[in-house]
């Protein structure tokens, strides 16, 4: 099921997050002039977006513009977007101001405090409020930006918290920003492709210990269902094998060379 944008019959009607006043109205007021103007979305089955209660929201990565992309996508679906995001971007005190005031959660990318920023993350479960967290932890490396080999916070989240994971692709996005690209590309008017795929099923991972090789199985499964997202819409089948990062001598974070 595909609905533009500005499609009249939408099927998503519940806006209960986002008609709740809050700093989120003023993000709205910022960014979507913008994104309206620079972008038309084009959303295939939007109605799987979870409109009531906590869950984690898990799409592909490639372009540094991908969480303002995807966070209008959520709002636009309904929902107020929360996300886990680099501790870095929290420095600046202009960013760093406006993350923390709209519930977004610094991760440090290892040592003790990555542990806290999962703990932050189930706080906001709690409240009923979706989690956006990018399982492949930063940009793929993979050079036709299918999905890499994923991390396992994701899965971790949603089986700690018994909360569901929905997987999400978007393609048309390194249109407007490509990959380790600083500079928006807003005209000619860009088309950005969304799907929303069903609730990844772990009821094989519940209710038992959760051991690194179940998260690693499970992160698995999540990373082949976004990238059978991704094949749906790029009208071609997604490589058998997630790319990993280190089988090609490459570091997992930070920008690759060249």
């Amino acid at each position: 099921m595909l609905h533009d944008d500005a499609s009249p019959d939408r099927p998503v009607k519940a806006r209960s997050e986002t008609r709740r006043p809050s700093f989120f109205w003023l993000l709205a007021v910022l960014v979507l002039p913008i994104m309206n103007l620079a972008v038309k979305f084009r959303f295939h089955h939007p109605e799987r977006m979870p409109q009531t209660g906590a869950f984690v929201l898990a799409p592909n990565h490639y372009s540094e513009i991908d969480p303002v992309v995807m966070g209008v996508v959520s709002w636009k679906l309904g929902r107020a977007p929360r996300f886990m995001a680099k501790a870095s971007l929290f420095k600046n005190p202009v960013l760093g101001w406006l993350l923390r005031t709209s519930g977004q959660i610094p991760v440090e990318r290892a040592g003790s405090k990555s542990h806290a920023a999962l703990r932050a993350a189930e706080e906001l479960v709690e409240k009923g409020r979706m989690v956006v967290v990018y399982p492949e932890g930063s940009l793929t490396r993979d050079p036709d930006l299918w999905p890499m080999r994923g991390k396992t916070g994701a899965v971790r989240i949603a089986l700690e918290r018994g909360i569901p994971i929905v997987p999400a692709a978007h393609w048309g996005t390194q249109e407007l920003m490509g990959r380790y690209g600083k500079k928006l590309s807003l005209f000619p008017r860009k088309t950005i492709d969304v799907i929303i795929g069903e609730p990844l099923d772990l009821s094989a991972y519940r209710d038992r210990p959760l051991d690194q090789a179940s998260l690693l199985k499970a992160t698995a499964e999540l990373m082949d269902a976004i990238a059978a997202l991704l094949a749906e819409l790029r009208g071609e089948p997604a490589p058998a094998e997630r790319w990993d990062p280190t089988k090609h001598g490459q570091n997992e974070t930070g920008r690759l060379d060249g």
